[in-house]
């Protein structure tokens, strides 16, 4: 019986979260029939269970919610708010209830019968007698309410030793179709899982002494058998990892409860959408952003949106938005918390920072609007007219930022005023394995996770940066711009080991702000196993943990956003975003706007260029790792074999240099490297491309620093990797056509804009088929679009029929961009509105299509 019971109790803890997000659906819609079955069938399965526990008071409370649901169910009772605040009062009855049942075995005393009242009178369609003799049933239950600890999953399951006897009346449950098993699962605890991770961690840094070994003794007997365990360990280690994995939506199953509450509370109309919900982080990152989220919600719900009245006077809808976006971007999570109300005042900032004495008159007439807008992550901040229970307390986005900033997070806003605000939240995946950079300083090796670091920059050489100083502060003028420094080996107060002028700059960012970390010495990148500080260091705020080596010795892992706290970094250094237009996303890329290039040299003397943005890495080879399979030179990177491909035309392993520099392109788990000469900077330039004299696998020309510079085709190198990645190739010219690019992979966008920029078109690209149509609504003009197919929340086919059914749009030349190109696929592409199907990416193909719909464009 005690193990029904604790079965008992985690199930109810789950389903009441389910019940809360049901019910608000229920409220919005209440012709929806499949949600009330569901809210009838959880709160029916809890009361039966309840009745064969000898529970009583659990029974009767969701005894009385079933009645009224039942009337709901039978159509005798229409659904009204009051009807649901009330099942949202029982709800709540039954979880405190359930937290007193926990911590004493045995129901805890209580008076139910005014709430159990109320539930049967709203039943009956009469007015409850002494209404007010329980607070928890005549108001809707407020926010506090449903701020517990209680796991959060999907829908109660069915217990599991042992079923409860149906009650008289009840219906029979029915048995899988077709006699399909049920769901292989088991319940594992956590501890458990996170015994096997810390196991698993200490097989990784097994791994890692065991590869250091084989290195340092050359041709090894073991060097075979040591690589299939490496293989085995990574499978093994993501194996672990995905039991820790958990969708965000767990994060986010009580907001659609809390933001209906806020709008009865605050008299507001709020919608909540949430897109990306099964995007999955770790359990332990997932803990750790859950409250900010909360608040964040509760500050777009209280201060973000207006009152339907001032909406409506506005020229806006009634009922405000607030939108929750979740996605995977390059090993990290991109959440987004957004809503379309008043957006933040400046001029209000403006003088609560004048009032604090956070900034004179002069400074903030110097400051663009992002930055001023940034005073809101200012402890004690607030420009709230008045303190209330909901926000504007005086702490909160401090607290928030400090949170993110804690799990190795970022945290970005963007706003205006009129139109709303977004809070851009850039998380790792997980904390317990992460990559990291190792480096040296004062004699001493330290860790940076790769996740802050931006770039590495050699200095003080010949040909290299030079370092310079402000007011002894030393500096790097870094593609015209100073970047402020600091000396790692004088912070930690460690023994320089040479000059300060040379060595190399780790640039990091933290937040929207960059700075660089003078080291000694980079050595390699290796995956490390965070431990936790110790006691004894937790109050110097440079260590973000430790780890150990390869070679068995323990380093310090350390935390750009301590070393900027500590040196009073982080103020004013971030680079300014420039002004956008009113209504244009932050996040869309423009071929009219300066690109950064990685420059490097390769057969002959001229400079080549291709955007950084596509390059995953810069490795240098060994000679030795270097192998040949079908007279194409391959290596081992990362636990796979990646196809090498010379740039000047050929390789011969005996003219090869005994340390060959490579760019790494990668996307997902396809990787092809490109063999260089010598890797020479990264610049900003403006892609205006010439295209005449183009040769197989480049674009053309462009003038970068003074010097006629050849931009790669990086589609043509990569097919020549046997990737099968493109088509062909052709040509076609854009003339100066904007074409718009819905797009949600940042390589392939990255990949798109300068090759169709490249061909004449003027290129904006999206993230998002929501973005797109936000462009349509604000007015934009385009003479074709390109979408790709598969994309989180609205997809290529959803964005296709939108623009058909009317609208500025709906006679544009529309060409589907995707891997899937078989018939039935184009058959479904030209059955939602595509013009054209172009399989992902034939750039000739693509740019014939785009000159074909162009000059013959669809009638609307």
């Amino acid at each position: 019986m005690d193990d029904l019971l604790a079965d008992f109790l985690t199930e109810t803890h789950e389903g009441l979260v389910a019940l809360d997000a049901a019910l608000v659906r229920l409220e919005r819609a209440p012709e929806d029939a499949a949600t009330l079955s569901e809210v009838f069938r959880i709160v029916h399965t809890i009361k039966g269970t309840c009745g064969f526990l000898g529970l009583s008071r659990l029974e009767a409370v969701a005894h009385a919610a079933e009645n009224l649901l039942g009337r709901y169910r039978d159509g005798t009772r229409a659904v009204t708010q009051q009807g649901v605040s009330l099942i949202l009062g029982a709800l709540d009855r039954i979880r405190a209830i359930v937290v007193g049942l926990e911590a004493t075995g045995a129901e805890p005393a209580g008076e139910d019968a005014p709430l159990i009242a109320q539930l049967n009178a709203e039943a009956e369609g009469a007015e409850a007698e002494g209404a007010e003799a329980d607070g928890h049933a005549t108001a809707p239950p407020g926010p506090a309410a449903i701020e517990t600890d209680e796991p959060e999953a999907g829908p109660l399951p069915e217990p599991v030793r042992a079923a409860p006897p149906a009650p008289a009346g009840a219906e029979p449950e029915m048995a899988p179709a077709g006699g399909a098993t049920p769901p292989q699962t088991i319940r594992v605890s956590v501890d458990v899982l996170e015994d096997l991770m810390m196991l698993v961690s200490e097989l990784v840094l097994t791994r890692n002494q065991l590869l250091q070994l084989a290195r340092s003794q050359g041709d090894s007997a073991f060097a075979v058998p040591l690589q299939r365990l490496s293989h085995i360990t990574t499978d093994l280690q993501e194996g672990v990892m995905k039991t820790r994995m958990q969708p965000i939506g767990n994060a986010w199953a009580k907001l659609p409860r809390l933001v209906r509450d806020l709008g009865v509370e605050l008299g507001k109309k709020i919608a909540l959408e949430m897109r990306g919900a099964e995007t999955e982080l770790d359990r332990q990152v997932l803990e750790l952003i859950k409250d900010p989220l909360t608040h964040m919600v509760r500050n777009s719900a209280d201060h973000g949106l207006e009152r339907p009245e001032e909406r409506l006077a506005a020229g806006k809808p009634e009922t405000g938005r607030i939108m929750l976006k979740a996605r995977h971007e390059g090993g990290h999570i991109i959440i987004e918390i957004g809503d379309d109300g008043r957006g933040l005042n400046a001029e209000r900032i403006r003088q609560k920072v004048l009032a604090q004495g956070l900034a004179t008159e002069a400074e903030l007439a110097g400051m663009p609007e992002r930055e001023i807008h940034r005073f809101i992550f200012r402890p004690g901040f607030s420009t709230a007219a008045a303190v209330t229970a909901v926000s504007g307390r005086g702490v909160g986005m401090d607290v928030v930022k400090t949170n993110m900033e804690r799990i190795g997070g970022t945290i970005d806003i963007r706003s205006r005023e009129g139109l709303g605000t977004a809070f851009v939240i850039k998380i790792p995946l997980t904390l317990a394995i992460v990559s990291a950079l190792i480096v040296e300083a004062g004699g001493e090796r330290f860790a940076i996770p790769q996740i802050g670091v931006v770039e590495l920059v050699r200095v003080g050489g010949e040909g290299t940066a030079q370092l310079e100083r402000i007011k002894d502060a030393p500096v790097l003028r870094l593609r015209d711009r100073l970047l402020p420094l600091v000396n790692l080996a004088a912070l930690l107060r460690l023994e320089p080991k040479g000059e300060e002028a040379s060595g190399f700059v780790v640039v990091t960012q933290v937040g929207g702000h960059v700075f660089g970390i003078i080291v000694d010495r980079v050595f390699d990148t290796e995956e490390i196993v965070v431990k936790p500080v110790a006691p004894i260091l937790r109050h110097v705020t440079m260590f973000g943990g430790n780890t150990i080596l390869g070679d068995g010795s323990v380093i310090m892992i350390l935390d750009p956003n301590g070393i900027a706290r500590a040196t009073g970094l982080g103020a004013e250094t971030g680079e300014v975003e420039p002004e956008r237009e009113p209504g244009r996303p932050a996040h869309l890329l423009q071929s009219d706007a300066s690109t950064a290039l990685l420059l490097f040299r390769a057969g002959d003397a001229a400079p080549k260029a291709v955007p950084l943005g596509l390059v995953a890495r810069l490795e240098v080879v060994e000679r030795e790792r270097i192998e040949s399979a079908g007279g194409m030179p391959l290596v081992q990177y990362r636990g796979r074999l990646m196809p090498l491909v010379p740039l000047s035309g050929h390789w011969d392993a005996g003219m090869a240099p005994a340390r060959q520099p490579v760019l790494v392109f990668s996307d997902g788990d396809r990787a092809m490297g490109l063999m260089v000469d010598e890797i020479l900077d990264v610049v900003e330039a403006r892609l205006t491309v010439d295209a005449a004299g183009e040769r197989p696998g480049y674009l053309g020309s462009v003038v970068v620093a003074g010097r006629v510079t050849e931009l790669l085709d990086t589609a043509w190198w990569l097919r020549q990797g046997g990737e099968d990645w493109f088509g062909a190739a052709a040509r076609a010219e854009g003339a100066g056509r904007r074409v718009l690019l819905v797009e949600d992979s940042a390589f392939f966008r990255s990949l798109v804009v300068p090759a169709l920029g490249a061909a004449g078109y003027v290129v904006t690209a999206v993230a998002d088929a929501e973005e797109a149509l936000r462009l349509r609504d604000a007015g934009a003009g385009f003479d074709a679009i390109v979408s790709d197919i598969t994309m989180p929340g609205m997809d290529g086919y959803a964005l296709a029929r939108a623009l058909r059914d009317g609208g500025p749009w709906c006679g544009l030349p529309l060409i589907a961009l995707t891997g899937r190109a078989g018939p039935e696929d184009i058959e479904r592409g030209r059955e939602a509105g595509f013009t054209d199907y172009v399989a992902k990416f034939d750039r000739a193909a693509l740019l014939e299509s785009l000159g074909q719909c162009i000059t013959a464009p669809v009638e609307a």
